[in-house]
């Protein structure tokens, strides 16, 4: 559809001048289109613009959608809260895991990787608006999970995660993102490849761009407005949680 394809025109041009004035190469920095709700179709029409990655928040989308979508190349990361009895479908599905928050989990998808005998890259995810709505494990003992999850042999560390304040002050946004760039250089210096960071959408991924994402969500600004309310896609009544 073309309100797809001048959506993600439009959004790119954002992530390409928010680059430069960063003095960032644009190429580093990568969309991931947030899915939620989206139809397959809709899917492959933004795929096909050339794009190549995607997220889904709830395993049964991610499920769902998976046979319509292997006809264009692509990479599904999940991006949702991960309860653990949902471990088995989404390693099936998924390539990477982007909220990994809790050893319980970390270790559930360890056994489970085990069992396939195949490895999944991970991201973890850190609540640096400090926001118990929000999910994540908490800035100060992020350092020390990360250590604790590098010891999963079967769990391929490869980044942060993490959701911004949802405010209109910029100044408060920023400091979230500065705070998982902070936690990145302290990881990267015990030796934890936490390369990537997913940290910005489309209100405000210039300040993330700004402060060192690689990756950034987009979902509702390329797609359109979603059927659901918000409160479909949280779990565990942390009813602010969108990841997107």
């Amino acid at each position: 559809m073309s309100f797809i394809i001048e959506n993600i025109a439009t959004i790119k041009g954002r992530i390409r001048a928010a680059a430069e004035f960063s003095g960032r190469n644009s190429t580093e920095i990568k969309l991931l289109l947030a899915t939620k709700t989206v139809s397959t179709t809709n899917i492959i029409n933004a795929l096909e613009t050339g794009e190549t990655l995607i997220g889904e928040n709830k395993v049964q989308e991610l499920k769902e959608k998976f046979e319509a979508l292997k006809v264009i190349p692509h990479q599904t990361h999940f991006i949702g809260h991960l309860q653990t009895n949902k471990v088995k479908e989404v390693t099936k599905y998924a390539d990477c895991i982007q909220s990994v928050d809790r050893l319980e989990l970390a270790e559930k998808l360890q056994k489970r990787l085990e069992f396939e005998d195949r490895t999944i890259d991970i991201f973890i995810q850190v609540n640096t608006s400090y926001e118990e709505s929000k999910f994540g494990v908490s800035p100060e003992n992020a350092l020390i999970f990360a250590q604790q999850v590098k010891q999963l042999d079967r769990l391929n560390i490869k980044g942060l995660m993490t959701i911004g304040l949802f405010s209109v002050e910029t100044k408060k946004v920023r400091k979230c993102f500065q705070l998982l760039k902070n936690i990145q250089i302290r990881m990267l210096e015990k030796d934890l490849t936490v390369y990537d960071l997913s940290m910005g959408m489309s209100n405000d991924l210039e300040t993330a761009i700004e402060e060192g994402s690689t990756i950034i969500r987009v979902g509702t600004a390329i797609f359109g407005k979603r059927p659901y309310p918000d409160s479909y896609y949280w779990n565990d009544n942390k009813e602010t949680n969108p990841q997107v």
